[in-house]
This record gives structure tokens, sequence and C-alpha cells, in this order.
């Protein structure tokens, strides 16, 4: 009988990790990486903040598996790891000694947390004596990929809402402005699913930028490919239009303000806080919070989306693009047909 020791039994426990992540980020390439027993090969990472609460921190951190550990001081995958040079919320240096981190001597990865200001050269976030701003793009201009992790880093989320006074935007906004070309990875939510997060940088880190596959909205398919209406394990309520008067309904939220039919991401089958739940499993309607008119065209939460909704409309133009339009009107008909059918958007009546 073979005996497997213990190194390449946690060898074969990361692959079996990265698996889970999302093993269609991983190329065929990526595989025979992972499966050869290489030096290990450090990814630098420096990781900014601006306009943000840190709860995308908060929730990489406490990523499962691979844990924080495995990701920052192990072997995120066999041969692999994380070399955190800069992240000013969890970095014990401080002062002169942690600004220097951010003048790197070899290519790097950057992270962007949060949305950065940009009214009145964005005097309103300052990393050090630099503009949050200023950081960013000197950064960005260097970096080998910029992940905008987090709906403020991707869209501008909630500090880029109506009235938005600072001018706060998300990272490829301002590099398309700026005109830097460096790629960027939206991985959104608020805050965004830790496995989101390390699955892209264990891909990068197996196979290359070029194994990301990416979305119309720059986010990688593997996590975001499918509505949550169409994996929701109340969708059959849906369909037999039994619909939830009140929150603690085990019905379908549509009525209750639900975004699960115009928001993509596979928070139905991944689960947050370690598997434990999830926003509708634990009775609450999808916020949409990993498109990019969230907060503002996902508002109010509680209140019914329009079938014409924008993002409605901008799946079906999609699906033109794509080739698909005959067969997407065509499905969309059907499922409103059946909806009208069965009574399910009656006007609802008046409080």
């Amino acid at each position: 009988m073979e005996t497997v020791s213990r190194r390449d039994f946690i060898k074969l426990a990361s692959l079996s990790a990265v698996g889970v992540l999302g093993l269609r980020l991983v190329s065929t390439q990526g595989l025979n990486l992972l499966s050869a027993k290489t030096k290990v090969s450090e990814l630098p990472v420096i990781w900014i903040q601006s306009g943000s609460c840190s709860g995308c921190s908060v929730s990489v951190l406490n990523t499962k598996s691979p844990t924080i550990t495995n990701v920052l001081v192990d072997e995120v995958i066999p041969g692999h790891h994380v070399n955190l040079l800069f992240h000013p919320t969890v970095m014990a240096a401080s002062g002169e000694k942690a600004l220097s981190m951010l003048d790197p001597k070899k290519d790097f990865a950057l992270v962007a947390e949060g949305s950065f200001a940009t009214k009145d050269e964005g005097v309103y976030c300052m990393v050090g004596e630099e503009t949050a701003l200023k950081r960013l793009t000197d950064l960005g201009k260097r970096a080998i990929a910029v992940i905008a992790l987090g709906t403020c880093a991707a869209y501008g989320g909630i500090p880029a809402a109506d009235p938005n006074p600072t001018g706060a935007k998300g990272v490829k906004k301002i590099f398309d402005e700026y005109h830097i070309s460096t790629p960027v990875i939206n991985v959104p939510g608020c805050p965004a699913h830790p496995d989101w997060f390390v699955g892209t940088i264990a891909t990068i880190l197996a196979s290359g930028l070029q194994a990301v596959e990416l979305d119309s909205q720059g986010r990688p398919l593997a996590f975001f490919e499918h509505r949550i209406h169409d994996k929701c394990p109340r969708r059959g309520y849906y369909d037999m239009g039994k619909f939830a008067k009140k929150l603690s309904d085990p019905y379908c939220l549509y009525q209750l303000g639900c975004k699960g039919p115009i928001t993509h991401a596979d928070c139905p089958e991944r689960l947050w806080n370690g598997g434990t739940n999830w926003c509708i499993g634990a009775g609450h309607p999808c916020v949409g919070c990993v498109e990019p008119g969230f907060p503002d065209d996902t508002s109010p939460f509680f209140r019914k989306i329009s079938l014409m909704n924008d993002a409605l409309k901008n799946d079906v133009t999609e699906w033109i693009g794509k080739g698909l339009g005959i067969a997407a009107l065509t499905g969309v008909g059907a499922h409103l047909g059946t909806t009208a059918a069965s009574g399910r958007f009656k006007k609802e009546e008046e409080e």
C-alpha cells in the first residue's frame, strides 16, 4: 500500500479546496502546474483601501478553506503563496516603514477595496501624504493586474450613491478616464464572498490572468454566471405563484422586493459564513449587492422590481449580442406568459 506524506496530503487537500472554490477558473495548464512538485512561487500583493467600511477585508480574513493563514503564510495552492506587502488594516508596520512597501521592486498585483473619491482631485481620502486616487492610479499603472474587491471598488457602491458628494467611482471607470490599460477583475459584493477572492487569486497563481474568464461586467464567470433566481431553492414557489406576504413566510420573496431575478452570483450554492446560510435562506430578499447599480438601482430594497427594470433590459441586450436573442426572448416570453397566466402579477393592494 502506497503511503502519502503529510506534505503531499496537504497539497491534495489544497487542490480539493481550489476545486470547491470554482474549478472552472483553472485551466488544464493550471491543473498540470498544481500537480507538479515545483518550488514556491510568490505573488506580491499591495492592498489599498479607500471609501469603504473594511467589510471586504473582514470577509476575506474569515475565509474557511483555505484559511487566511494558508493564503498568506502557507500555500494557497501547492507551491504558490501570496506575499501581502501592504494592508493598512492588518499590517504591523506603520508610518514611513509601512509606506515604503508601496514601492515594490518586483511585479505585484494590486487589490483595491472601497470606492475612490475623484472630486477636488480626491482630497477626501488620503493614504499617507498622497490621495487614495493618486495611489490607485500610480500603483495601477505598474501592477500586473488589479482586483477591485467589493462593489464599492468595482462600481462605486454605497459611497457613489446619490448624491455622491465626493465623486466616488469604481476602479475600472477611473482607469478608463486615466487611460490605464492594466487588467481589472471585479469581485463585487457587499461584502464580497471570501471564496470569490481566494478562488480568483488561486487561478492567477496557477494559470495566469488569461485563465480568469470574465462576464460583461468584469466579474469571474465561475462565480457570477448564473442569476440567483435560477438557482434559488424558493424558485418552485415562484413558478407556482406562491409569494411571501411577510418575511417569515417560506414562499418566494419576489413580492417583498427580492432582486434575485436581476442578480448574478452563486450565493444559493456557495452560502456564507463557512457554508452556514445566505440572505434568502435567512428569510431576507436578495438586495442585488453584486450588481453595478447597487444600491441606487436596486432600491427600495423591499419594493417589487419592475419587469422592465434596466437590469433585465441589459440581460436581453447581452443575450442578443451573443447571438442568443431569439431563444432568450422566447424563453422570457414563455416565462412571463406562465407568470401572467398564474396571476402572479396582479396589482398589489394598497395598504
